[in-house]
């Protein structure tokens, strides 16, 4: 696609977050800092056809605000966000720009997509922000839902609203939330009623290394699929991220484990920092959540798929191979 030339590189800010977290009332105190002169821009993607937050963003001069409607701009065709993104540059020439992602995306796929070569003379990416809404940390339905803990891990600074209207129990969700997400090197804000300042937030974009693979055992068979990059199920990867990896895989939802066999797999690994999984298995559906000093597992709805992810330290040498079998082990295959 061409890419229609800008006269600078313009930073570039995601303000992502779960629904209700905050995300418009965060942009609306960093968007009321706008120095004189200056023209910031903001992409917004609502998941329904009518959009309701642009009308809540300054239409005053300096401000170019345009909305994409009906999916999200993260994981869906990338072409109308590519077309929307490149008028947006091309007929504002901003001097700064923020996106806000539905709060049922996925923005680390859209990071991946404005970090593609054909942007990077374009855009400068700044840490992604995700808002976290803290007076509901206690709430681990909703704490420990797949796509909120998603937007989490995908956050460079996690933007905590409503830290007013904390209670004891989401203080201790926090500090339990903290501890667990020390891996990923988070910078944590408190941001009550949206208030942060953009120079809190205006920090460069520190990349992770992430390798998407076929599981594998296909390539241990088919050794040229080592450097295919995929995303379809069933896949492995392992992210890095200093001196912490994840290895994780995701596989397809139709796909049963024995329970048994599973938990006592999981139990065995050693020289890890956090086991996290959720399978389909001869006794329901299980999550897994291991750290060194408790092994927890219990039944939960039905997942979108099955997953695990083990956090290690970027010193310790790992057979994955032999885990990925031994994992396979644990499945249920039905005799055709």
């Amino acid at each position: 696609m061409k890419i229609i030339a800008t006269p600078k590189v313009i930073p570039v800010h995601i303000i992502s977050g779960f629904l209700g977290a905050g995300k418009t009332t965060l942009l609306k105190h960093v968007l009321s800092q706008k120095p004189d002169g200056e023209v910031w821009a903001v992409l917004m993607n609502e998941f329904g056809q009518i959009g309701v937050d642009q009308a809540l963003l300054p239409q005053d001069q300096g401000y170019a605000v345009k909305e994409l409607l009906g999916g999200c701009l993260c994981c869906s065709s990338q072409m109308p966000m590519q077309i929307a993104l490149s008028r947006l540059l091309s007929e504002n020439k901003p001097d700064r720009l923020f996106i806000e992602p539905t709060g049922l995306g996925h923005p680390a796929q859209l990071l991946e997509q404005l970090t593609e070569p054909h942007w990077q003379s374009h855009l400068n990416m700044r840490a992604l922000v995700t808002v976290v809404d803290a007076s509901r940390l206690h709430d681990r339905e909703w704490s420990t839902q797949n796509l909120y803990a998603d937007q989490l891990k995908a956050a460079q600074i996690v933007a905590l609203s409503h830290v007013d209207q904390m209670t004891d129990a989401d203080q201790q969700a926090l500090d339990l939330l903290k501890q667990e997400y020390q891996p990923y090197q988070q910078l944590w804000l408190d941001a009550p009623q949206g208030q942060v300042a953009l120079a809190q937030i205006d920090l460069a974009y520190t990349a992770s290394t992430r390798k998407m693979q076929p599981l594998l055992q296909r390539i241990q068979q088919q050794p040229e699929l080592a450097q295919q990059v995929i995303k379809q199920l069933p896949y492995h990867y392992v992210e890095t991220r200093a001196d912490y990896s994840v290895a994780g895989w995701k596989l397809p939802k139709g796909w049963h484990f024995h329970f048994m066999d599973l938990l006592d797999l999981l139990c065995e690994q050693q020289d890890w920092l956090r086991i996290k999984g959720i399978f389909a298995t001869d006794e329901g559906w299980k999550s897994f959540n291991f750290n060194p000093a408790q092994f927890n597992y219990q039944s939960v709805e039905e997942g979108i798929d099955n997953r695990i992810e083990i956090i290690y330290p970027t010193t310790e040498a790992r057979d994955w191979l032999a885990f990925e079998n031994a994992l396979m082990q644990c499945r249920i295959v039905e005799a055709e």
